[in-house]
């Protein structure tokens, strides 16, 4: 069975904990996981997989995690191929004090990866979330899964749940 890279960007620890979930519910028998910070080399880290989960929170004006930064920058440079590979994106945010941002960085990385020949998949629709703009937001719908544990903590099981579900389409996940 392929595996599947989950690749993560945290800074406060809110990301990480939704990447060891969803690494959890997976299995590390399907899934391998790499914190940005400390296990990532460069971005033929995430070539190694045809399906990848990548996480990160959004920061300031909807800005992705520090440990995406680089990676993003190095990727906009080589401009790698990333057809055949099938990603969706998760991340972090706080719909009611960074509510004209929620989760955009998740729309920074649904781009790039996007741009570069992946098959993005993993869209959520933003029906059950309260925030006043996104740059994650696609024919009305989040790029990937939004999740708000300062807020909506108690949501999240549900949706990571319901979301695994909706990639088994995609993903080799059973």
């Amino acid at each position: 069975m392929a595996k599947i890279g989950i690749f993560y960007g945290s800074t406060s620890g809110v990301t990480q904990e939704i990447a060891e979930k969803i690494h959890d519910s997976i299995g590390e028998d399907i899934a391998d996981i790499y914190n940005m910070e400390e296990d990532f080399d460069d971005y033929n880290d995430l070539l190694k997989y045809d399906y990848l989960l990548l996480g990160c929170s959004t920061w300031g004006a909807g800005e992705v995690q520090n440990y995406w930064r680089e990676p993003l920058f190095d990727i906009d440079i080589e401009k790698p191929d990333f057809s055949g590979k099938t990603i969706a994106v998760f991340g972090s945010g706080d719909c009611t004090c960074h509510g004209k941002n929620f989760v955009s960085a998740l729309g920074t990385l649904y781009d790039r990866f996007n741009s570069l020949g992946a098959k993005m998949v993993g869209a959520v629709s933003t029906e059950g979330y309260s925030f006043e703009k996104s740059n994650a937001v696609r024919d009305g719908k989040f790029v990937g899964l939004p999740l708000d544990e300062v807020n909506e903590s108690d949501k999240t099981e549900e949706r990571i749940a319901d979301w695994l579900e909706m990639l088994k389409a995609d993903f080799p996940l059973e």
